[in-house]
């Protein structure tokens, strides 16, 4: 008997929604679907890096507080970096093991690096890791630096804000600033040189890149052909 196939990334993503619709309130469920509408719909006229350009040296953060270049992730090849938003973040907590099960087998047999990438400072952010048993790095991108220069960062719409703040969030425990912004769920494959051999911005976060399209940019195999 054949393998049963696992559920792909956006499948899951498309059964949260369904879970969403029948338990959020009309307004919270509304205000969720407006502000990513608003992302698809003006994502097409952003500016954001592209193939081929190189991304300019930028520092990011371990749980310890120690620096980690951009070149120093790329010493020994190309890397893929994931950025999501931050570590309660649900769609979030989807991506970042189904990455675990069917992106990190075909990289580390590959022997490319795999960081998952969020502004939110530390030690919050490193309770999606542990959440998680993540085998691979979780790295802080502190004030956005890295998300801001790849010009995929967005700012939340008014309801967003003032939705986050009456649950008693603040824009510091999720970025360190004074401003309500937060990257768009992105995958990076950057190559030796800081050059974007490959990058997928997804403006809407209950959609996803799909491990197949990381892999086929690197030119690997799935691990688990059942897994993508």
């Amino acid at each position: 008997m054949a393998p049963t196939p696992i559920p792909s990334l956006n499948a899951r993503f498309r059964a949260l929604e369904a879970e969403r619709s029948q338990t959020w309130s009309p307004e919270a469920l509304a205000t969720n679907l407006r502000q990513r509408a608003t992302l698809v719909r003006e994502h097409p006229a952003t500016h954001h890096a592209l193939p081929g350009q190189t991304v300019a040296p930028a520092d990011l953060r371990t749980a310890t507080g120690a620096s980690v270049s951009l070149d120093t992730l790329t010493r020994s090849g190309p890397v893929v970096l994931v950025f999501f938003r931050f570590a309660e973040c649900p769609a979030c907590n989807i991506a970042l093991p189904y990455y675990r099960d069917t992106l990190w087998p075909a990289l580390q047999a590959a022997g490319i690096g795999l960081a998952a990438v969020s502004p939110q400072p530390f030690p919050a952010l490193a309770g999606i890791a542990q959440r998680h048993d993540l085998p691979f790095a979780v790295l802080s991108d502190p004030g956005l630096g890295l998300a801001r220069q790849l010009g995929i960062t967005y700012v939340f719409d008014t309801p967003s804000r003032e939705a986050a703040v009456a649950k008693g969030g603040t824009s510091h425990a999720l970025n360190g600033i004074d401003a309500w912004e937060l990257p768009k769920p992105t995958v990076l494959v950057l190559e030796p040189g800081r050059v974007v051999r490959f990058i997928d911005i997804t403006p809407d976060w209950m959609h996803r890149t799909e491990t197949g399209a990381i892999l086929a940019a690197l030119g690997l195999s799935p691990a688990n052909a059942n897994a993508v």
